[in-house]
């Protein structure tokens, strides 16, 4: 999904909030209950161990970074990076575990200025922003940052999200790049949002993070019991049909769950997503026409709340919107369709969800 792109911008479908020419990296996550223990495992035990198969290496010389991407393309590096750059969404992510960013590409603040769902809890203040929309990158100002390792999100295999493809490799010859794969794919169809989670604490963990603070303990627990409180919610208020969506000026987006790694994971929890009948060939949603915004009878919306999208204020307009019967009820729930892939950026996430569902009732 796309940065603050303007309606026809080049790279971009006309009044659509997602990026066109990009097949499945067009759409960034749009998109049984479980026993305690099997919860824990589902969100992942985020305790990295230096093993071969957590992209780390217990064997790196002291002082040394060595990490294996998803793309399986390992940096090895002398020392550990302190000159990092990353997508706004990763350098969110690892603020969260303590690792500090010099400079963030990709959607940093909404339509107003203020800071956007994907910025985290980053102090824009103090961070070089080399470019907000799709295709933008200062290589200038990012040679002039001398970074020692660029890190980003994929949505398939070795496309590095918001990287530039006409300016990539003289991005990566100035600095080496890791890919996080943050969505399932064909070959990779069990990515779970905990997964991506692991991932993040384990190159962060690489990075010199110590996942034994307080802020960090204390963010896992809390991300376990949200997610705990979203099973049981789904539980106990059974039937609550729910439908993710983004808005856009002409269309209307119904996410594809088997397309985005939390929406997937939401359904393992109990949660009742409705699941698009005809999805778009590049994958991760169906596209509506406004005139048919009413396919698919819903009693809770969660719909994009990134600045890209519009928001249900902006769609006052769209008589088939208002009438649906979650929005005359009230039923709208945010959803950050690009969650910040850490324990402290996806517990709110959580118990919004858990709050909506526990006060949902019928109305599809």
């Amino acid at each position: 999904m796309g940065g603050q792109s303007a309606p026809g911008e080049q790279g971009t479908t006309m009044n659509s909030p997602f990026p066109a020419r990009l097949s499945r990296r067009a759409l960034l996550s749009t998109g049984g209950a479980l026993s305690a223990g099997a919860l824990l495992t589902a969100c992942g035990d985020n305790s990295p161990t230096g093993s071969a198969g957590d992209g780390t290496d217990a064997n790196a010389p002291s002082g040394a970074f060595r990490f294996t991407d998803d793309r399986g393309e390992t940096v090895e590096l002398d020392a550990v990076p302190e000159r990092i750059v990353a997508y706004v969404g990763t350098a969110a992510a690892l603020h969260d575990y303590g690792i500090r960013s010099v400079g963030v590409f990709g959607p940093t603040t909404n339509p107003d200025g203020t800071p956007g769902p994907q910025a985290g809890r980053l102090d824009l203040d103090d961070i070089r922003v080399l470019g907000t929309a799709w295709g933008e990158f200062d290589i200038e100002d990012y040679t002039v940052l001398e970074p020692q390792l660029l890190v980003t999100n994929m949505f398939e295999p070795g496309a590095l999200w918001y990287v530039p493809d006409e300016s990539a490799d003289t991005i990566a010859g100035l600095a080496p790049t890791l890919g996080i794969l943050v969505a399932p794919t064909a070959d990779r169809p069990g990515i779970r949002l905990g997964d991506v989670i692991d991932r993040y604490t384990q190159l962060a963990t690489a990075l010199g993070a110590d996942l034994t603070t307080t802020a960090v303990t204390e963010a896992k627990a809390r991300f376990e019991a949200a997610a705990e409180a979203v099973r049981r919610a789904a539980r106990d208020n059974p039937g609550i049909k729910v439908l993710a969506c983004s808005g856009a000026a002409d269309l209307f987006y119904v996410s594809d769950s088997s397309s985005a790694a939390d929406l997937a994971w939401f359904q393992e929890l109990g949660v009742e997503l409705i699941v698009p009948e005809h999805v778009d060939a590049g994958g991760f949603f169906e596209s509506l026409s406004w005139e048919n915004a009413d396919a698919y009878p819903a009693d809770l919306l969660l719909m994009d709340s990134r600045g890209v999208a519009l928001q249900p204020d902006d769609l006052a307009d769209k008589p088939t919107f208002t009438r649906l019967p979650a929005v005359e009820a009230g039923q709208i729930t945010g959803w950050n369709s690009e969650p910040v892939p850490s324990h402290a950026g996806c517990a709110p996430l959580l118990e919004n969800l858990a709050e909506a569902l526990r006060t949902a009732r019928k109305v599809s």
